[in-house]
This record gives C-alpha cells, sequence and structure tokens, in this order.
C-alpha cells in the first residue's frame, strides 16, 4: 500500500518561489478551473511579480500560500483558498504590508473567512 501523499509548505522566500515556479511550464494548466489563455497570463504575471516584488513581499512577510494557495482537491475552483497571484493574470503594480495592488485591483492578505489548508499552485496533486 503506498502512502498518502504529503504537500511539502516551501519555505516563504523569493529562491524558494522562483525554483518552484520555473519548474512549471506556460502550456500546461496546473489545475481545475483556469483556462489555457488564462494560465498563460497568470504564469507571465507570476513571473513578472518574482523578479520585481518578491523580496518586498518577503520581506513585508507574505507567505506561499498568500501568493501562489489553491485549493488542494479543487484548485482554482474554490477561490477562498486562492493566494493573490492565481486568479486574475494581472500584473502586480505594488505590494504594500496588506495589500497587493494590481493593474485592475487588488488583493487583501487577510480575507475574513479565508479557510486554512491551501497548497501552493505548484504542489497541486487534485
Amino acid at each position: 500500500m503506498s502512502a498518502s501523499p504529503v504537500f511539502t509548505i516551501e519555505p516563504d522566500t523569493p529562491q524558494a518561489w522562483r525554483s518552484a515556479f520555473l519548474g512549471m511550464k506556460p502550456g500546461v494548466v496546473p489545475c481545475p478551473g483556469m483556462t489555457s489563455a488564462k494560465w498563460r497570463a497568470i504564469h507571465a504575471a507570476a513571473l513578472c511579480f518574482l523578479d520585481k516584488h518578491a523580496d518586498e513581499a518577503a520581506a513585508l512577510g507574505w507567505t506561499t500560500e498568500q501568493l501562489f494557495g489553491v485549493h488542494p482537491s479543487h484548485g482554482v475552483i474554490r477561490v477562498d483558498f486562492c493566494g493573490a497571484l492565481v486568479l486574475s493574470g494581472e500584473i502586480v503594480s505594488k505590494v504594500e504590508t496588506n495589500v497587493i495592488a494590481l493593474e485592475k485591483g487588488i488583493c487583501r492578505r487577510d480575507n475574513p473567512g479565508r479557510p486554512d489548508g491551501a497548497v501552493p499552485i505548484w504542489a497541486f496533486k487534485g
């Protein structure tokens, strides 16, 4: 009998985020709830974030799940589990202590009622 899969939580460092995210392909949708076009936009925006804002986000205490989290079984279909960078595909313009500003909106760090248990999008197993 094989053991149940274990979700490892990546350390909350820009280096870990980059290393894990670079293993993802823009042409391979990683989880349910997104189209190929949406995933390509999310992938490109996340790479831009990693280049321009990851160090600041880490210094401000943003966690892997707050940025890249998805539901462990349902992906982005359960938007209440999703991190700031996995839904819109918009470029991040500014990172603050409790808010990430996007091209057309914002993502708050602490949304009331956000459940625990998100996994990084690169660890999604379905």
